[in-house]
């Protein structure tokens, strides 16, 4: 049974940090490319970062580009997202993604990220 589970998510203040966590079974993760998205209240999902299966090429949406860094352990079928310098519009339910085709894709249930004073 294919399993992605995100944790990591909390309140936190503007300015501040959160590491999200992201933990595969089920499925050959190594092989897959793996994606982070994010959904706000009242918007699309839309797309935050990707990372190769090797790790090799990591890629960025401009308006995170610098404050997020996505990384993996491969050994742990682990993928992450180091969030820092938060801004309030970085409230969203964040959601990870494992890829290697349109139709071999899987999704984790998310996990709410709020940015608040």
């Amino acid at each position: 049974q294919v399993q992605l589970v995100e944790s990591g998510g909390g309140l936190v203040q503007p300015g501040g940090s959160l590491r999200l966590s992201c933990a595969a079974s089920g499925f050959i993760f190594s092989s897959y490319g793996m994606r982070w998205y994010r959904q706000a209240p009242g918007k699309e999902r839309e797309w935050v970062a990707g990372i190769t299966s090797t790790g090799s090429f990591r890629n960025y949406a401009n308006s995170v580009k610098d404050r997020f860094t996505i990384s993996r352990d491969n050994a742990k079928n682990t993928v992450y997202l180091q969030m820092n310098r938060l801004k309030v519009e970085d409230t969203a339910v964040y959601y990870c993604n494992a890829y290697r085709t349109a139709d071999d894709t899987y999704w984790g249930q998310g996990t709410q990220v709020t940015v608040s004073s």
